[in-house]
């Protein structure tokens, strides 16, 4: 986390979280969800304006992180924005070395790949589970082939539940009240 975040968190402790205003996208693409988008449904049936200034998307990539909770959040100075997930909290890109990167830039080396009912693959990693890229599904059916990594079957439906995460902090904060 970036130490100019560190200090508006502690220069201003107490600032209500934010909750519906952040999406993640299955390719890794952040949508940012004013209230008209938010009126216009959950995400990511409304995703809102793809968010595509460079500083800002490595701003949001650095101060990415999870609540015990399970919820996925940008740290923006002292303001939590809960994000709504469209699969998982992380996106892996395959790299040469085996190795597997994160749309935030993070590496990690895959522990094992997960399949759901639909042929989605998804890497559970140190860091959490995360959709592989549609881009790289080709070179991980090879690597199943090859058996780099242990494959498991879970339903969709399951996931979140199974690894730990939160699709939708907002509705999660909703039926919580």
């Amino acid at each position: 986390m970036d130490d100019i975040v560190k200090q508006a968190m502690a220069k201003w402790p107490n600032v209500p979280d934010c909750f519906g205003w952040l999406g993640l996208d299955a390719r890794g693409q952040w949508f940012l969800r004013d209230d008209a988008t938010q009126a216009q449904g959950a995400f990511p049936d409304s995703k809102g304006s793809l968010l595509e200034h460079e500083k800002l998307l490595a701003f949001i990539a650095r101060n990415y992180a999870h609540d015990d909770q399970g919820r996925w959040f940008f740290q923006n100075g002292p303001q939590r924005v809960y994000v709504e997930l469209e699969a998982a909290p992380l996106v892996w890109r395959l790299q040469p070395d085996g190795q597997v990167q994160a749309h935030t830039g993070v590496l990690a080396m895959p522990e094992a790949c997960i399949v759901d009912e639909q042929g989605r693959a998804y890497f559970m990693t140190a860091l959490g589970l995360g959709l592989v890229h549609s881009l790289d599904v080709g070179l991980v059916a090879d690597g199943l082939e090859q058996g780099r990594w242990p494959q498991e079957e879970v339903p969709a439906a399951r996931l979140a539940q199974r690894f730990g995460f939160i699709p939708s902090p907002a509705q999660h904060q909703t039926a919580q009240m």
